[in-house]
Protein backbone atom coordinates (compact mmCIF):
# COMPACT_ATOMS: atom_id res chain seq x y z
CA UNK A 1 0.00 0.00 0.00
CA UNK A 2 1.45 3.43 -1.13
CA UNK A 3 0.90 6.59 1.18
CA UNK A 4 1.59 9.15 -1.32
CA UNK A 5 -0.69 12.19 -0.08
CA UNK A 6 0.08 11.11 3.88
CA UNK A 7 2.10 13.60 5.51
CA UNK A 8 5.98 13.71 5.94
CA UNK A 9 6.75 13.29 9.81
CA UNK A 10 9.73 15.07 11.46
CA UNK A 11 10.98 15.89 14.78
CA UNK A 12 13.63 17.05 17.12
CA UNK A 13 14.53 17.56 20.63
CA UNK A 14 13.25 21.25 20.16
CA UNK A 15 13.47 23.69 17.83
CA UNK A 16 16.82 23.59 15.85
CA UNK A 17 15.33 20.46 13.63
CA UNK A 18 12.64 23.37 12.17
CA UNK A 19 16.03 24.22 9.72
CA UNK A 20 15.80 20.62 8.08
CA UNK A 21 11.84 21.16 7.96
CA UNK A 22 12.57 24.55 6.52
CA UNK A 23 14.73 22.76 3.71
CA UNK A 24 12.44 19.60 3.57
CA UNK A 25 9.68 22.64 2.78
CA UNK A 26 11.84 24.37 0.35
CA UNK A 27 12.47 21.14 -2.00
CA UNK A 28 9.11 20.02 -1.69
CA UNK A 29 6.57 22.52 -1.75
CA UNK A 30 3.25 20.61 -1.94
CA UNK A 31 3.88 17.76 0.63
CA UNK A 32 2.08 18.20 3.98
CA UNK A 33 4.26 18.11 6.76
CA UNK A 34 3.68 17.58 10.57
CA UNK A 35 6.81 17.88 13.13
CA UNK A 36 7.05 17.43 16.42
CA UNK A 37 9.22 19.11 18.91
CA UNK A 38 10.60 17.92 22.24
CA UNK A 39 10.20 21.37 23.99
CA UNK A 40 9.14 19.46 27.56
CA UNK A 41 12.32 17.57 27.71
CA UNK A 42 15.19 19.25 25.82
CA UNK A 43 18.10 19.53 25.41
CA UNK A 44 18.41 15.34 24.49
CA UNK A 45 22.38 16.16 24.87
CA UNK A 46 23.00 15.39 28.25
CA UNK A 47 20.88 12.44 28.91
CA UNK A 48 21.96 8.42 29.08
CA UNK A 49 21.08 6.68 25.37
CA UNK A 50 18.49 4.78 27.18
CA UNK A 51 16.48 7.57 27.98
CA UNK A 52 16.78 9.58 24.29
CA UNK A 53 15.65 6.19 22.72
CA UNK A 54 12.89 5.87 25.20
CA UNK A 55 11.85 9.78 24.42
CA UNK A 56 12.56 8.92 20.50
CA UNK A 57 10.10 6.40 20.01
CA UNK A 58 7.53 8.04 22.10
CA UNK A 59 7.23 10.78 19.42
CA UNK A 60 7.80 8.51 16.29
CA UNK A 61 4.52 6.35 17.72
CA UNK A 62 2.43 9.49 18.10
CA UNK A 63 4.02 10.33 14.27
CA UNK A 64 3.22 7.14 13.31
CA UNK A 65 -0.40 7.35 14.46
CA UNK A 66 -0.50 10.50 12.20
CA UNK A 67 -0.21 8.17 9.44
CA UNK A 68 2.91 9.99 7.94
CA UNK A 69 4.54 8.15 4.84
CA UNK A 70 8.17 8.57 6.07
CA UNK A 71 9.67 9.96 9.76
CA UNK A 72 12.92 12.63 9.42
CA UNK A 73 14.69 12.64 12.78
CA UNK A 74 15.82 15.94 12.79
CA UNK A 75 18.39 15.94 15.64
CA UNK A 76 21.77 14.79 15.40
CA UNK A 77 21.58 13.66 19.16
CA UNK A 78 18.65 11.18 18.27
CA UNK A 79 20.31 10.05 15.03
CA UNK A 80 23.74 9.45 16.95
CA UNK A 81 22.07 7.24 19.24
CA UNK A 82 18.38 6.04 18.82
CA UNK A 83 18.07 5.73 14.86
CA UNK A 84 19.06 2.00 14.71
CA UNK A 85 16.29 1.25 17.14
CA UNK A 86 13.80 3.46 15.35
CA UNK A 87 14.47 1.94 11.98
CA UNK A 88 13.74 -1.25 13.57
CA UNK A 89 10.40 -0.50 15.33
CA UNK A 90 8.61 1.79 12.47
CA UNK A 91 6.68 0.88 10.07
CA UNK A 92 7.77 3.67 7.61
CA UNK A 93 11.06 4.15 6.51
CA UNK A 94 13.14 6.86 9.05
CA UNK A 95 15.86 9.01 7.83
CA UNK A 96 18.51 10.61 10.35
CA UNK A 97 20.72 13.83 9.48
CA UNK A 98 24.35 12.37 9.68
CA UNK A 99 23.72 10.08 7.06
CA UNK A 100 23.24 12.52 4.29
CA UNK A 101 26.02 15.27 5.48
CA UNK A 102 28.87 12.05 5.70
CA UNK A 103 28.12 11.24 2.26
CA UNK A 104 28.25 14.91 0.98
CA UNK A 105 31.49 15.24 3.24
CA UNK A 106 33.18 12.15 1.27
CA UNK A 107 31.81 13.55 -1.99
CA UNK A 108 33.59 17.30 -1.45
CA UNK A 109 36.72 15.44 0.17
CA UNK A 110 37.20 13.04 -3.21
CA UNK A 111 36.94 15.64 -5.54
CA UNK A 112 40.22 17.76 -4.73
CA UNK A 113 43.95 16.75 -4.74
CA UNK A 114 46.25 16.44 -1.87
CA UNK A 115 45.71 16.20 1.68
CA UNK A 116 41.86 15.75 2.43
CA UNK A 117 40.16 17.10 5.70
CA UNK A 118 36.73 16.68 6.21
CA UNK A 119 35.93 18.81 9.60
CA UNK A 120 32.64 18.62 11.71
CA UNK A 121 31.32 20.55 14.65
CA UNK A 122 28.52 19.78 16.99
CA UNK A 123 26.78 19.56 20.54
CA UNK A 124 29.21 17.94 22.82
CA UNK A 125 26.84 14.76 23.30
CA UNK A 126 27.41 14.79 19.03
CA UNK A 127 31.11 14.76 18.82
CA UNK A 128 31.36 12.39 21.88
CA UNK A 129 29.07 9.62 19.96
CA UNK A 130 31.93 9.66 17.36
CA UNK A 131 29.28 9.11 15.09
CA UNK A 132 29.84 11.62 12.19
CA UNK A 133 33.63 9.47 12.24
CA UNK A 134 32.23 6.46 11.68
CA UNK A 135 29.70 7.10 9.21
CA UNK A 136 32.33 9.62 7.37
CA UNK A 137 34.98 5.99 7.34
CA UNK A 138 31.84 4.03 6.63
CA UNK A 139 30.97 6.05 3.19
CA UNK A 140 34.66 6.37 2.13
CA UNK A 141 35.44 2.71 2.44
CA UNK A 142 32.37 2.22 -0.30
CA UNK A 143 33.52 5.17 -2.05
CA UNK A 144 37.17 4.25 -2.23
CA UNK A 145 36.66 0.70 -2.15
CA UNK A 146 38.44 0.38 0.95
CA UNK A 147 37.20 -2.95 2.92
CA UNK A 148 39.04 -2.35 6.68
CA UNK A 149 39.95 0.58 8.17
CA UNK A 150 42.39 0.55 11.17
CA UNK A 151 42.22 3.24 13.35
CA UNK A 152 43.31 4.51 17.44
CA UNK A 153 41.87 7.81 17.14
CA UNK A 154 38.35 8.39 16.56
CA UNK A 155 38.99 12.50 16.21
CA UNK A 156 42.20 11.67 13.85
CA UNK A 157 41.73 8.72 11.01
CA UNK A 158 43.62 8.15 7.84
CA UNK A 159 42.59 5.85 5.91
CA UNK A 160 45.10 6.00 2.65
CA UNK A 161 47.56 8.80 4.54
CA UNK A 162 45.21 11.26 2.93
CA UNK A 163 41.73 11.39 4.67
CA UNK A 164 41.78 12.82 8.16
CA UNK A 165 38.48 13.92 9.82
CA UNK A 166 38.27 16.83 13.04
CA UNK A 167 35.13 16.76 15.15
CA UNK A 168 35.15 19.98 17.37
CA UNK A 169 32.17 20.21 19.66
CA UNK A 170 31.12 23.93 19.94
CA UNK A 171 28.72 24.08 23.34
CA UNK A 172 27.84 28.08 22.99
CA UNK A 173 26.48 27.68 19.41
CA UNK A 174 23.11 26.78 20.53
CA UNK A 175 22.31 29.55 23.03
CA UNK A 176 23.79 31.83 20.97
CA UNK A 177 20.80 31.22 18.32
CA UNK A 178 18.09 30.30 20.86
CA UNK A 179 18.96 33.40 22.98
CA UNK A 180 18.98 35.32 19.74
CA UNK A 181 22.55 36.81 19.85
CA UNK A 182 22.62 36.88 15.98
CA UNK A 183 23.89 40.31 15.22
CA UNK A 184 26.03 40.48 18.19
CA UNK A 185 30.20 40.91 18.25
CA UNK A 186 30.15 37.98 21.02
CA UNK A 187 28.57 35.65 18.55
CA UNK A 188 32.23 36.78 16.26
CA UNK A 189 34.46 36.45 19.00
CA UNK A 190 32.55 32.87 20.08
CA UNK A 191 33.07 31.22 16.67
CA UNK A 192 36.15 32.57 15.88
CA UNK A 193 37.51 31.05 19.20
CA UNK A 194 35.74 27.67 18.87
CA UNK A 195 36.75 27.51 15.15
CA UNK A 196 40.49 28.90 15.84
CA UNK A 197 42.08 25.05 15.34
CA UNK A 198 39.73 24.17 12.64
CA UNK A 199 40.26 26.84 10.70
CA UNK A 200 44.17 26.14 10.99
CA UNK A 201 43.96 22.51 9.15
CA UNK A 202 42.33 24.39 6.04
CA UNK A 203 39.61 21.26 5.67
CA UNK A 204 38.45 20.70 2.13
CA UNK A 205 34.89 21.29 4.14
CA UNK A 206 32.83 21.68 7.22
CA UNK A 207 30.15 19.88 8.22
CA UNK A 208 27.45 21.67 10.35
CA UNK A 209 26.96 18.85 12.66
CA UNK A 210 24.29 20.63 14.62
CA UNK A 211 20.47 21.47 13.44
CA UNK A 212 21.12 24.78 15.33
CA UNK A 213 24.15 25.47 13.32
CA UNK A 214 22.68 26.52 9.79
CA UNK A 215 21.67 29.61 11.60
CA UNK A 216 24.62 30.88 12.01
CA UNK A 217 26.42 29.80 8.84
CA UNK A 218 27.22 33.17 7.58
CA UNK A 219 29.28 33.95 11.13
CA UNK A 220 30.90 30.67 10.12
CA UNK A 221 31.48 30.96 6.54
CA UNK A 222 33.48 34.64 7.27
CA UNK A 223 35.66 32.52 9.81
CA UNK A 224 36.41 29.25 7.64
CA UNK A 225 37.05 30.95 4.86
CA UNK A 226 36.10 30.67 1.05
CA UNK A 227 38.55 27.28 0.31
CA UNK A 228 36.12 25.51 2.52
CA UNK A 229 32.71 24.02 1.44
CA UNK A 230 30.23 24.48 4.39
CA UNK A 231 27.96 21.27 4.35
CA UNK A 232 24.60 21.74 6.11
CA UNK A 233 23.25 18.21 7.18
CA UNK A 234 20.00 19.75 6.81
CA UNK A 235 20.25 20.35 3.18
CA UNK A 236 21.18 17.05 2.36
CA UNK A 237 18.60 15.08 3.95
CA UNK A 238 16.20 16.79 2.60
CA UNK A 239 17.44 16.06 -0.98
CA UNK A 240 18.00 11.91 0.49
CA UNK A 241 13.98 12.48 1.04
CA UNK A 242 13.10 13.74 -2.01
CA UNK A 243 15.03 11.24 -4.07
CA UNK A 244 13.84 8.39 -1.85
CA UNK A 245 9.85 9.78 -2.37
CA UNK A 246 10.73 10.06 -6.81
CA UNK A 247 12.66 6.91 -6.76
CA UNK A 248 9.37 4.57 -5.07
CA UNK A 249 6.82 6.73 -6.31
CA UNK A 250 5.58 8.20 -2.92
CA UNK A 251 5.54 11.93 -4.11
CA UNK A 252 2.24 13.77 -3.05
CA UNK A 253 -0.05 14.24 -6.02
CA UNK A 254 -1.61 17.95 -6.86
CA UNK A 255 -0.19 21.21 -6.77
CA UNK A 256 -1.43 22.56 -3.89
CA UNK A 257 1.02 24.13 -1.23
CA UNK A 258 1.49 21.47 1.53
CA UNK A 259 -0.41 21.35 5.06
CA UNK A 260 1.87 22.46 7.90
CA UNK A 261 1.13 21.54 11.46
CA UNK A 262 3.48 21.42 14.55
CA UNK A 263 3.29 19.84 17.71
CA UNK A 264 5.45 20.45 20.92
CA UNK A 265 5.66 18.94 24.69
CA UNK A 266 5.56 22.45 26.41
CA UNK A 267 5.39 26.49 25.47
CA UNK A 268 4.15 26.62 22.35
CA UNK A 269 4.25 30.58 22.31
CA UNK A 270 8.08 30.29 22.76
CA UNK A 271 7.80 27.83 19.68
CA UNK A 272 5.94 29.80 17.88
CA UNK A 273 8.09 33.25 18.38
CA UNK A 274 11.62 31.90 18.34
CA UNK A 275 10.57 29.22 15.76
CA UNK A 276 9.59 31.77 13.22
CA UNK A 277 12.75 32.92 13.05
CA UNK A 278 14.61 29.76 12.52
CA UNK A 279 12.07 29.17 9.58
CA UNK A 280 11.99 32.93 8.29
CA UNK A 281 8.36 33.74 8.78
CA UNK A 282 5.39 33.44 11.08
CA UNK A 283 4.58 29.44 12.70
CA UNK A 284 0.61 28.64 13.15
CA UNK A 285 -1.15 25.52 14.39
CA UNK A 286 0.91 24.41 17.58
CA UNK A 287 -0.65 22.10 19.52
CA UNK A 288 0.92 20.73 22.73
CA UNK A 289 1.04 17.24 23.70
CA UNK A 290 1.72 15.87 26.71
CA UNK A 291 3.59 12.30 27.26
CA UNK A 292 3.36 12.02 31.20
Amino acid sequence: MKFNNSPIGIFDSGLGGLTVFKEIRKILPFEDLIYFGDTARVPYGNKSKETIIKYSSEILNFLTDKKIKIAIVACNTSSSLALDYLRKISPVPVFGVIEPGAQKAVEVSMNISGRKIIAVIGTSATVKSGAYSKTIKEKARLLCGIKKVETTNVSNIDFNENLKIIEKSCPLFVPLVEEGFLNEEITTNIIKYYLASVVKEEPACLVLGCTHYPILKDFIEKEIGENTEIIDSGVETARSVKNYLEEFGMLKSGTELGIETFFVSDDSERFKELGGKFIGRPIDNVYVVDFS
